[in-house]
Order: C-alpha cells, then sequence, then structure tokens
C-alpha cells in the first residue's frame, strides 16, 4: 500500500479524489431536457401519426415539421425562463447592494449572527463579519451565497441554455426521421433507433447523476417506448374512427 509522506502531496491525492460534478444547470440541464424531450415528442407525434395509416410522406413531414417547431419553442423557452430567473436574481442582488451601502453595520451584525447559528462563537463571528465587510464587493458575495444561496459570479446564461437545448431537442427529434429520409419505407426502423437514442440518452445522463448506466438508459427506454405506443394506438382509434 502506497503511504502519501508529505502534506502537499495529501493536498493533491484529496484534491484529485474530491472532485465534483457539474450541479448547477448551466447547459447540462438544457442538453439533457432537449434530446429527451425531442426525442420521446418526435417518436411519439410520428407513431400517431402512422397508427392512423396517414403516407409514408405525411409522416415524414409530421417529423420534420415537429423537429423543427419543438426545437424553436424548447430554444425560446429556455431561454425566456432562464432570462427571467436571471434577472430576478440581480433584481434581489440589487436590493442587498443598496443595503449594504444604506446599512452597512446592520448587514455586518446580521452577518456574524448567521455565524453565530452555525456554531461559531459570537467574538469570532463578529472579527469575521468585520473582515469581509471591508471590501464592498466581497460583502456582497458573500450576503448572496449566505442569504440567496446564489453565487453572483455564476449566473446561468439565457443564450446557453437557448442554444444547448434547440441544439439537443434538434439532435433528438431528428432521430425517428433519419430512417425515412435514408430510404426506409416502415415505422419500425425509426422506433428501433429512437429507443435505442433513448436508451443512450439515459446512459449518458447517468454519468453525471449517483444511477447506474443501466438503470438509466432502461428508465428511459421504457418511458419513451410507452409514450410511443400510447399515440400509436390513439392514431389507429381516431383513424379508424375518421
Amino acid at each position: 500500500m502506497a503511504i502519501i509522506e508529505t502534506e502537499a502531496t495529501l493536498h493533491e491525492a484529496h484534491r484529485d479524489n474530491h472532485t465534483h460534478r457539474d450541479v448547477n444547470g448551466g447547459w447540462l440541464r438544457p442538453a439533457v431536457f432537449g434530446a429527451m424531450d425531442g426525442l420521446v415528442s418526435n417518436l411519439a407525434l410520428m407513431t400517431g401519426v402512422a397508427g392512423g395509416a396517414l403516407s409514408q410522406q405525411t409522416i415524414v413531414i409530421t417529423g420534420l415539421a415537429g423537429l423543427a417547431a419543438g426545437a424553436f419553442s424548447m430554444a425560446a423557452g429556455e431561454y425566456t425562463s432562464v432570462a427571467s430567473q436571471r434577472e430576478l436574481v440581480e433584481a434581489e442582488l440589487d436590493v442587498e447592494r443598496r443595503e449594504l451601502k444604506k446599512h452597512p453595520q446592520d448587514e455586518m451584525e446580521e452577518l456574524a449572527a448567521l455565524y453565530v447559528t452555525r456554531g461559531v462563537e459570537p467574538h469570532l463571528a463578529r472579527q469575521v463579519a468585520e473582515q469581509l465587510s471591508r471590501d464592498p464587493e466581497q460583502a456582497l458575495e458573500i450576503h448572496a451565497r449566505e442569504e440567496l444561496g446564489i453565487d453572483p459570479d455564476d449566473l446561468p446564461s439565457p443564450l446557453v441554455a437557448a442554444v444547448s437545448s434547440f441544439g439537443a431537442f434538434a439532435l433528438g427529434a431528428l432521430l425517428p426521421v433519419l430512417p425515412y429520409l435514408l430510404g426506409a419505407a416502415s415505422l419500425l426502423p425509426a422506433v428501433l433507433l429512437a429507443l435505442v437514442g433513448l436508451f443512450a440518452c439515459g446512459a449518458v445522463v447517468a454519468r453525471v447523476t449517483a444511477r447506474s448506466w443501466w438503470y438509466s438508459g432502461l428508465r428511459q427506454l421504457v418511458l419513451g417506448g410507452a409514450a410511443a405506443a400510447v399515440t400509436y394506438g390513439l392514431g389507429a382509434l381516431f383513424g379508424a374512427a375518421l
């Protein structure tokens, strides 16, 4: 067994074995949801149309239209959602900034009291709060972290969220259409490719979560397959009725 001999080596070993996953959202959340939504929604849309015994051309046009409409819709929704969230956070930061300027002593006492509730001795808590409050920008960052639970330097980007969502949705929605574009004459290749894509997406997501790859992949495959089966049945039902 190797023995860590120096403090520097210990710090390096700790750092190398103490990395964390990206949990802030950023591009990951919209990309994951975009790909999953693109696959499931377009597969379900196309199977619904196919269940109604419509022509191959109609199925392809439906798939391409679903791809375009869904990608733009997801991008617009993500941009609006993240932009609104960011504006709300910035508004709260402005409130905190004004309070720090108008009532610096009260804000310092508030920060010290917060540290006391976390187990720091009152005298030490006050000293720490005084030192942190000397720099207005540092004080704002500390108050934002402690009171609002946010990092002012790591706010999500609406543009990144929109682009990630658009590209991921388009890529996911393309899979069910691709076999038709390559010459397939039936729905089966499109369904098989989409199901493989669903399993692969679930497995990839498992790399940044605590779930096993097979569980995550199988869960997504079952959910997507169930959605496609339901819409195919509805399409067949309504197609027969009409």
